[in-house]
């Protein structure tokens, strides 16, 4: 059920930081009318990081109860201590099994593991977790880059678990490389065998891109969809650049995709979001909203587009 378009949903805040439900009520109508195949709630865009257990527990029962199953939804769970990290997907074994399709879960950021580092914090987790799991693999904000090799060494261990990676590196040689790993890629037999439970969705791992300006090029080489931050606003336009890989439309929204990110993430998707009236436009320390200069240039290309 985890392909084509999912949207990594922003975190809706009120000027005194509290979470803003009525703008997270107003995000959500917009995914459930588009062209969103998936959500992502609770990952790098949503500023867990900054976020109560208590209020992600909230926050994550909310999205529950207004999607209502009518998209899978996939939670971000990750960290940089890994027996952490398995203390909560055991604490959270029969929600994440009633809830969840997947679990995305980022490299681990700061520690800086090698190869073989990465290969058994995600072989650790793979051995407890109750649902799939989406690897996330963005170098740019962890310091580390899961290599293509890794990737299938991870998948080859544990193809009953592993559903497939968010690729945000923005290198398109590793990813096409990947790409070439994974179709190139049988798994034996013997190994077969020993995954009686292995699924048709998961034979084959999903490569999904990280990168919203990179989208339709990696659709039209082979990956399987986009985990976005424009379509938090775009889901119906950026649901046909991912099911179309739609080069010319994605062109046309290539200016406001770089201005979303030149100053960090998520406050540009928030600026946009802002300017079109479903939230405010407020973020938790120490990320700020986008500077003066920057928000007017998101609003020229809005009234562009």
């Amino acid at each position: 059920m985890i392909h084509g378009l999912g949207t990594a949903l922003i975190t809706p805040f009120h000027a005194d930081g509290s979470v803003d439900y009525e703008g997270l009520d107003k995000l959500l109508d917009i995914q459930l009318t588009g062209h969103v195949d998936f959500l992502v709630v609770l990952g790098t865009t949503a500023e867990a990081a900054t976020m109560t257990e208590l209020e992600k527990l909230n926050v994550w029962q909310f999205v529950i109860n207004k999607v209502n199953g009518r998209l899978p939804l996939v939670l971000g769970l990750g960290g940089n201590n890994t027996q952490a990290l398995i203390n909560r997907i055991n604490n959270q074994q029969q929600a994440l099994s009633k809830y969840c399709e997947a679990i995305l879960s980022v490299c681990p950021y700061y520690n800086k593991p090698s190869q073989e580092g990465l290969f058994q914090h995600f072989s650790a987790i793979a051995q407890v977790s109750p649902v799939p799991i989406i690897l996330y693999n963005v170098p740019g904000r962890t310091g580390v880059n899961l290599l293509p090799e890794t990737v299938m060494r991870i998948y080859e261990a544990f193809p009953d678990k592993i559903m497939g990676i968010k690729e945000a590196s923005g290198n398109l040689e590793q990813i096409k490389h990947l790409l070439a790993l994974r179709d190139n890629f049988k798994l034996s037999t013997n190994k077969l065998n020993n995954y009686s439970k292995l699924s048709t969705l998961n034979s084959t791992l999903k490569i999904f891109s990280g990168d919203d300006n990179l989208a339709a090029e990696l659709m039209a080489a082979g990956a399987d969809g986009l985990i976005s931050v424009a379509s938090n606003a775009y889901p119906e336009a950026f649901g046909q650049i991912v099911h179309n890989a739609d080069q010319a439309l994605q062109d046309h929204y290539a200016d406001l995709v770089k201005y979303l990110f030149i100053e960090g993430n998520p406050s540009g998707i928030k600026t946009v979001l802002s300017q079109m009236g479903v939230i405010e436009n407020h973020l938790r320390l120490p990320l700020v909203p986008n500077s003066e200069s920057i928000q007017k240039l998101i609003q020229q290309c809005l009234l562009s587009l």
